[in-house]
């Protein structure tokens, strides 16, 4: 029966491609984007809006479906990048009228065209009357936890309501390593808690059997409208019923036929799904909840008190089950997501319900409703600090194989561990194997220096796409030149390396990848001076309070300590620049710098491009270390790279980001170099270290 389900679902899948493939593959919108051509079109928003950073500005990236372009009327996907802050006040079923760009879309999604949009959005009409109860409850849940700290008011509507908007992308990047972002996103374990309350509640009251049914429906539909009935929620709302209603009755072989139902209606009505990840892994974890965990569960009741049993078993049912497509998506094992999970799932269902609770209670009243939150917010700090404390763990997650190889070789060793579960001559081996590595493993660590390693000179942290670089300077103080695009990172960059004063703070040109942190270097530590480009449009004012920049001029030189810093660029001192430049212009004016100290050199490139290296090549020193220019992009001159004669080269960049840096061109030219490549999207923070020979990089990871 389950091989046929399959069948059918896979043959109702590849139907269904194939016709919005025809969709989407013709017409008028992607006749626009192989023309690369510009136009007007009208289109309803049908997500919510994500804002990202961008090289000058925040990026804000939604979808849409395109309902009429040059006079005629289509019904075909979009994909919308904006730029006016306008697009972030849009809600899911609003009509707009947009100007913009048509570009086919570079990887293979089920879209007519991704819209490059100039300006505001022309608003067309009202959202439905769904999405703007959704809204109204959502902005109540968000003033009412307005007085938590950050990370809990971040965390907390993403639990409740899938409302990230105010979710820090380090905090989200760390739920990610603890294998905890299903977390934050709406899922079928909310509709279980919901139900599971609303049916405790019946009994609790004396309500029959016959009416707690109606009610649990109502607490269904309305758990729905406030997360927004997006396909996303809807398909996470079938798999939490199906998951929920087989584990309530016992019935797991009747589940089976239902899920594979389920995902036959489900790509029917949307057969972007075939090709959704979100989908296939929901499908995944809740076979793994029908098959695998009711024997897991038996077996470890045999050992484990009733409700730990229950608990690991579907964790660890549920994370097996997804294994393949995570790793097959990151190139990454989780190592520790199971015990993150079974120490954060005490507190999920009182985050949740609490959660809830303040929500509806806001609609009421907002006093009642923070206090509320008050205790909520515990829970979720309990959840944030599991969630740190795993992602930081050593060997938290294993590097492995992406795509599908990945994917197989990880079914195989899933293959090989239980031939080695059913042998006990297997099992002895495997144990004494893993004893030997386990020993191996401690030693290294206890043998090994930390982090960060003594004597180091300079530090790349890992802020993700963008720059942020910590010079030492002396005891408890460093130089920091740029701070990356969100203010957490290099917090927690310049926390591990016990920085508490920066004598000198460079911004080196005012792009939201390199300035829009600065919050995190100032908070709990002093920072004396900024020196910023005198080619600047302003953009960094709004971040010094208290502080009055400097300009950095070439021939320059700041002394702090035993380190030396000469400014080589920018040559000019133009007017300053208009919001309007673009990227390329204010690239080219980033402050340049040589650091030197006793047996150290570095080059400082800022985000320079071919325009600008050209111009300072001639005063180009030879150094140790260099900082590649703008994350290793294609914009580079071999011989400005080649002047620097660096036998280290660093690239400080942000995994699977959307610019394709760094380029495999310049990949290739600093191979030609003969220069070590270190990334910060590969190794995390990178040190560098004086040795005998000369200098060394040291990862983090």
């Amino acid at each position: 029966m389950l091989a046929g389900v399959i069948l059918m679902c896979a043959a109702a899948s590849a139907a269904g491609v194939a016709l919005r493939s025809s969709a989407v593959g013709t017409g008028p919108v992607r006749d626009l984007a192989r023309s690369g051509r510009s136009a007007t079109a009208e289109a309803v928003i049908t997500g919510d809006p994500q804002s990202k950073p961008g090289e000058s500005r925040p990026l804000i990236i939604l979808r849409a479906r395109v309902e009429a372009v040059t006079r005629a009327k289509v019904r075909v996907p979009v994909l919308l990048i904006a730029a006016d802050p306008g697009w972030l006040h849009l809600v899911p079923s609003q009509r707009v009228r947009l100007h913009g760009g048509f570009r086919t879309p570079r990887r293979a999604e089920l879209l007519a065209a991704v819209v490059i949009v100039r300006g505001p959005p022309t608003i067309l009409g009202r959202p439905s009357a769904l999405q703007r109860a959704a809204e109204h409850v959502r902005a109540r849940l968000r003033a009412a936890v307005e007085h938590l700290p950050a990370d809990q008011r971040g965390v907390l509507p993403g639990m409740v309501v899938g409302d990230t908007s105010r979710l820090a992308p380090g905090l989200a990047e760390e739920f990610r390593t603890a294998g905890l972002t299903h977390l934050l996103v709406v899922s079928g374990a909310n509709l279980a808690i919901v139900i599971g309350a609303v049916l405790g509640l019946c009994r609790l009251t004396g309500v029959g059997r016959r009416r707690a049914p109606p009610l649990a429906a109502l607490a269904v539909f309305a758990f729905v409208v406030i997360a927004r009935p997006e396909p996303s929620v809807l398909r996470a709302t079938v798999m939490g019923l199906i998951g929920l209603l087989a584990l309530l009755t016992g019935r797991q072989r009747h589940g089976l036929p239902a899920l594979g139902a389920a995902v036959l209606l489900l790509i029917l009505i949307d057969p972007v799904l075939a090709r959704s990840y979100g989908f296939a892994l929901s499908v995944l974890a809740t076979a793994g909840l029908l098959v695998l965990a009711p024997s897991w569960r038996e077996r470890l009741a045999r050992r484990l008190p009733g409700p730990l049993a229950d608990a690991l078993a579907v964790t660890a049912a549920a994370e097996v089950a997804v294994a393949p497509v995570l790793v097959m998506l990151s190139g990454e094992l989780g190592v520790v997501s199971v015990f993150a999970n079974l120490l954060a799932a005490p507190a999920v269902a009182p985050a949740t319900l609490l959660g809830a609770l303040t929500a509806v209670t806001a609609l009421v009243s907002m006093p009642v409703a923070r206090v509320l939150a008050w205790p909520a917010g515990f829970a979720v700090g309990w959840i944030t600090w599991i969630a740190r404390t795993a992602a930081h763990l050593p060997y938290a997650t294993i590097p492995w194989s992406p795509g599908g190889f990945g994917a197989v070789t990880v079914l195989l060793a899933g293959g090989v561990a239980v031939l080695v579960l059913r042998s006990p001559r297997l099992r002895l081996i495997a144990a004494a194997a893993m004893v030997g590595v386990l020993t191996a493993v401690i030693a290294l660590r206890l043998l090994a220096p930390g982090w960060p390693p003594p004597g180091w000179q300079m530090v790349a942290c890992d802020v993700g796409q963008g720059d942020a670089l910590a010079l030492a300077a002396g005891p408890g103080q460093a130089v920091v030149v740029d701070t990356g695009p969100e203010p957490a990172p290099v917090d927690a960059c310049l926390r591990r390396l016990g920085v508490r004063d920066v004598p000198l703070l460079v911004l080196t040109h005012p792009h939201a990848d390199h300035i829009n942190g600065t919050s995190g270097v100032r908070h709990g530590r002093t920072v004396h001076e900024i020196l910023t480009t005198p080619r600047t449009s302003g953009r960094e004012a709004r971040l010094m309070s208290g502080l009055a920049p400097r300009s950095a001029l070439a021939g320059q030189q700041w002394t702090v300590g035993a380190l030396t810093l000469a400014v080589l660029g920018p040559r000019t001192t133009a007017p300053a620049l208009t919001p309007g430049d673009d990227g390329t212009t204010i690239n080219n004016t980033s402050v340049v710098l040589v650091a030197r100290r006793p047996g150290f050199s570095a080059l400082l490139a800022g985000d320079v491009e071919i325009e600008a290296q050209g111009a300072l090549l001639e005063d180009v020193p030879r150094v140790q270390v260099l900082k590649v220019p703008h994350h290793g992009s294609r914009s580079q001159l071999p011989d400005f790279l080649a002047a620097a004669h660096a036998s280290i080269s660093l690239i400080s960049v942000g995994a699977r980001n959307d610019y394709g840096h760094p380029s495999a061109f310049t990949l290739d030219l600093l191979k030609r170099l003969h220069t070590q490549v270190h990334r910060t999207d590969k190794e995390g923070d990178v040190a560098m270290i004086r040795t005998a020979s000369g200098i060394a990089a040291v990862p983090r990871h």
